[in-house]
Parts: C-alpha cells; sequence; structure tokens
C-alpha cells in the first residue's frame, strides 16, 4: 500500500537504443539517475531482442550500482525493452523495493500487442501475462502510465516535479536522448 504524500527525489529512468529492424542479439539500454532535475549518473546493459532477460538486468544495474541505496523510483519507458523483452514489473518491484512507474506518451494498442506476443514471439503466453498482471495504461499528466508501489496521486506528482518542460519525465528523456546518441552517433526523434 503506498503512503500518500510521498516525494520521490532520487529516479532512475530506463530505455533501450535504437535497434535495425532485422537485429537479432543484444540491444544495449541506457538508465538515468536523477536526483530532481539534476542528472547525477547514467548506467548501462544490454538485454537480448525479444529476450527474457530485461528484469533480471534491471535489476542488477539499479540494485548493484553506487546510486542504488538514494533510488527512491523505477521510470520505465513502456512495459518492455529491445522489441518484446517484457518486463516483470511485480518482481522489479519486489526485488528491488522500489515503486516502478512506466510511462507512455500515448496509450499502447494493446491488441496488436498481444497478438504480436501470442502469433510471433517465443514465449509470448508468458510475456502476454506480464502485461495483462499490470492492467491498462491509465491516462495521467499528459502520459499514460501503469504503476506499482504507488498511488495514483503520487505517480502524478513525480511526473509534475520531472517535467519541466513537454509531456515525459526528464529521467526517460534523458535516457532516450542518450541511448539513441550512442547507437546512431547523434540523438533524433520523440520518446
Amino acid at each position: 500500500m503506498a503512503t500518500t504524500g510521498r516525494t520521490f527525489s532520487h529516479i532512475v529512468g530506463f530505455d533501450d537504443c535504437p535497434f535495425p529492424r532485422g537485429h537479432r542479439g543484444d540491444v544495449p539500454i541506457v538508465g538515468t539517475v536523477f536526483s530532481g532535475l539534476r542528472l547525477e549518473g547514467v548506467l548501462s546493459g544490454k538485454v537480448r531482442r525479444d529476450g527474457v532477460n530485461s528484469t533480471r538486468e534491471l535489476i542488477h544495474l539499479a540494485g548493484s550500482s553506487r546510486f542504488a541505496a538514494h533510488l527512491q523510483l523505477i521510470m520505465l519507458q513502456g512495459v518492455a525493452l529491445a522489441g518484446f523483452n517484457v518486463i516483470d514489473v511485480p518482481r522489479l518491484h519486489a526485488e528491488l523495493g522500489l515503486p516502478v512507474l512506466v510511462v507512455a506518451r500515448r496509450a499502447p494498442r494493446q491488441g496488436a500487442m498481444r497478438r504480436a506476443l501470442l502469433e510471433r514471439i517465443p514465449g509470448g503466453a508468458r510475456k502476454w501475462a506480464l502485461v495483462e498482471r499490470l492492467g491498462e495504461m491509465e491516462p495521467l499528466a499528459s502520459v499514460y502510465v501503469q504503476r506499482m508501489g504507488l498511488s495514483r496521486e503520487e505517480a502524478a506528482a513525480a511526473i509534475r516535479a520531472t517535467t519541466p518542460h513537454g509531456n515525459v519525465p526528464e529521467p526517460l528523456r534523458v535516457a532516450h536522448l542518450i541511448a539513441g546518441g550512442v547507437a546512431t552517433g547523434e540523438s533524433s526523434g520523440r520518446v
């Protein structure tokens, strides 16, 4: 049960690097650690395209970093990394003991995601079950969210506090920019 009124000053936001459509293998991921609106550090790792190791890698990156003792919230740019490497948000929350906020600019097309997972992705039924377990994304503060370990009010306050302009919180926006720059030589596109 989330306590009302909590604020989150130390946040890590994760996004994956862009990759070519036909890419197989590992995809780099980037985490940005923020204290308020100040970038304090960058984490990096790799997850398998359409694989099953995203949760384990995020637990390792956040839990073993020098920032671990100060982290108060994890933000994710969607519920999957590297295509359909679906994050087990309840496990991430339980193992790190941190609230998790999944953010998307627009509501995902759940039907299309379900079909892709069940018809084209190995282990897709298990991955779809992870997505379903989180429930529908809810509109909140100009984005769509799923949350675990924090109330709707706390999630809205965290988004407002970390979004000085635009709609996307800085930990995710900056992770996206760094990931794009690392993968292609320069950042581009919207989060």
